[in-house]
């Protein structure tokens, strides 16, 4: 993949970087595998705005993506590289020898014609999915699990990565693209390789209809509104507030704990922040 630039001929142009879709082998989605999402604009189940600030997207389709790679001993044929509106990956589509059709994660150097399996002995080649007790240590790694047979959760950005370090008892230790070495169970699945469409991170937008596409609306900065919309709004004249930044409820926005107790923090080896 590549970044495409261009001419300063509007001032939207002239800082707009857009990737250039070449590694993109077929325009329409396999009809199988796609389903109709309803759009909710922020809001929850009760027709309330739980995000502020989301609407107005343009339609899409969500592509049904394998992420559990639980098709053991198959082997399965690269059809076609396409594009995913729903993530920042790219995504490949599948033929098996049985005739199944399904969508996986795009890892870097899978090409069109290559051939996939899932299984302890399964070759250890970009888009081949083992157990952690099946992969050798220091293999880069991506589409983890937390929990067998749950399906790969962790590690399926576009670029990212993440290694097999070592394996003790019935664990594995990983470290994850934010630096953070965390235990998981040997039983689980992971898929060989790194995610393709490296160049996302590169991607500059350019002008703000390209956010609307999206469903992002404006942001409305806190210290320019009313006292009675924001704590930190009103004031003669411009002023900084002298306060720290809070929510227009009055939730601290940086510096605050608001991670909850979860079960797999004790699997936490080294956090990614000292």
């Amino acid at each position: 993949m590549g970044i495409k630039k261009f001419r300063p001929y509007t001032p939207s142009r002239r800082n707009m970087a857009t990737p250039d879709f070449s590694e993109i082998t077929k325009a329409k989605p396999e009809r199988s595998l796609v389903v109709s999402l309803s759009q909710s604009a922020g809001r929850n189940n009760n027709g309330r705005i739980t995000m502020r600030q989301r609407g107005g997207r343009g339609r899409i389709q969500y592509r049904i993506v394998d992420f559990k790679r639980n098709k053991l001993g198959v082997p399965g044929k690269v059809v076609s590289i396409e594009y995913d509106p729903n993530r920042s990956a790219r995504i490949a589509l599948i033929s098996y020898l049985d005739g199944e059709k399904r969508y996986i994660l795009a890892p870097v150097g899978l090409t069109v014609g290559d051939s996939i399996v899932s299984g302890e002995n399964s070759d250890i080649r970009p888009g081949n999915a083992l157990k952690l007790k099946d992969i050798p240590v220091g293999t880069v790694i991506h589409n983890l699990e937390l929990e067998p047979g749950r399906g790969g959760v962790l590690v399926r950005s576009a670029g990212v990565s993440a290694q097999l370090m070592a394996k003790e008892g019935k664990y594995a230790f990983v470290r994850m693209p934010s630096g953070e070495q965390r235990l998981i169970l040997l039983e689980c699945m992971a898929t060989i390789g790194r995610v393709g469409n490296e160049d996302h991170e590169n991607v500059v937008f350019g002008k703000a209809g390209r956010s609307r596409w999206l469903g992002i609306r404006p942001h409305i900065r806190a210290i320019v509104q009313n006292p009675v919309d924001h704590p930190m709004g009103g004031g003669e004249g411009k002023s900084k507030s002298n306060m720290h930044p809070v929510s227009p409820w009055g939730t601290p926005a940086k510096g605050y704990r608001t991670r909850k107790r979860k079960p797999s923090d004790k699997f936490i080896v080294r956090r990614r922040k000292k």
